[in-house]
């Protein structure tokens, strides 16, 4: 089933929704961090949360365990009339195998044995994109005006755990539908003659080279170890991105230059998407990654190395480039689903 069927489905459950009140359970799960939010819906009433919590994704053994942690924590006797879940990866129908998770989550397992009668899933990236909508401009920032259009394609990407990727459509009517990709998982194409030694480090590790596994929690960590390889230094491997950004807020010179490497890259990923989908709706960046290293992507750096492009220079300049700060995007476009 794609993912507009999906979405069709949700609306139509909102449509037959009437006065009822629905107790919903709605999910961002990713493979680092879980946000889970439990709200009740009547219809053409505001969403009124009654419980949320935000949890470690490594410390349980399926998503099924999570849960069961999370109305516990909740204090809930019932379980939910719904369940929505955002999850990172393909979504098959109703199994989903997480991209960065060992985990196999199965809508009729969790319907089952957790006796929620409607259990329904969307990719990540879609529920992001729902979340677009939600936003306050205190949650976007500018980093490229461009020329928008109204009702024009809009694209949402981010790094974070790995790197997702969607986009949204508007019909005659303006109304948008949202596409999942995994556009994340296409082959890097390095941008000059370093980036090409630097590939051929990570094809020795991985095999295949993506652009998530440069632009990624793991990533930002790999391209640290890297760089201090190359310059002769001693530097353990596994130095997570949380810690190579502290280092360069400390003005550590090798972690300074992984993370100015990192933001290059995702400049020039940026300046790809704005020329595969010419997103004058929009071009929005998130995830949490690049909110924590929003200070490099605000610099004007971004935009020069995104519009490296030759002769479509102009073209992704033309392009509204935004930042999002929100670090709820995904809980609120999953919210946003029923």
């Amino acid at each position: 089933m794609t993912g507009k069927q999906y979405i069709s489905q949700w609306h139509d459950a909102r449509n037959e929704m009437g006065t009822r009140t629905l107790n919903v359970v709605a999910g961002d799960i990713g493979g680092t961090k879980s946000w889970l939010v439990w709200f009740v819906q009547s219809w053409q009433q505001p969403k009124k949360i009654l419980f949320e919590q935000q949890y470690d994704s490594a410390q349980f053994a399926s998503i099924n365990a999570l849960l069961i942690r999370f109305f516990s924590d909740a204090g809930r006797e019932s379980p939910p009339d719904s369940l929505y879940l955002a999850l990172p990866g393909p979504v098959d129908a109703r199994q989903v195998r997480l991209t960065n998770l060992a985990w196999l989550v199965d809508a009729d397992v969790l319907s089952r044995e957790l006796g929620i009668a409607d259990v329904r899933f969307v990719n990540d990236f879609q529920a992001a994109a729902r979340g677009v909508e939600t936003l306050n401009k205190s949650d976007v920032y500018v980093l490229n005006a461009g020329v928008p259009k109204l009702g024009g394609t809009r694209v949402i990407t981010g790094a974070g755990t790995g790197l997702g990727v969607a986009w949204m459509q508007a019909d005659s009517t303006g109304k948008y539908a949202v596409y999942a990709s995994e556009g994340g998982h296409m082959d890097f194409a390095p941008a000059n003659a370093e980036q090409c030694q630097m590939r051929a480090w990570f094809e020795q590790r991985h095999g295949h080279v993506s652009w998530e596994r440069l632009l990624s929690g793991s990533g930002l960590s790999a391209l640290y170890e890297y760089l201090g390889l190359q310059a002769g230094q001693s530097v353990l491997s596994g130095v997570d991105a949380a810690r190579v950004h502290a280092l360069a807020l400390q003005n550590e010179p090798l972690a300074q230059a992984a993370i100015q490497l990192f933001t290059d890259i995702y400049a020039a990923w940026a300046g790809n998407l704005a020329m595969l989908y010419q997103p004058r709706g929009g071009l929005y960046l998130a995830g949490g990654v690049s909110i924590h290293l929003q200070d490099w992507l605000k610099r004007e750096r971004f935009m020069l190395v995104a519009a490296e492009k030759g002769r479509m220079a102009g073209l992704v300049s033309q392009m509204p480039i935004y930042l999002i700060t929100n670090f709820r995007l995904g809980l609120q476009g999953a919210m946003c689903l029923m």
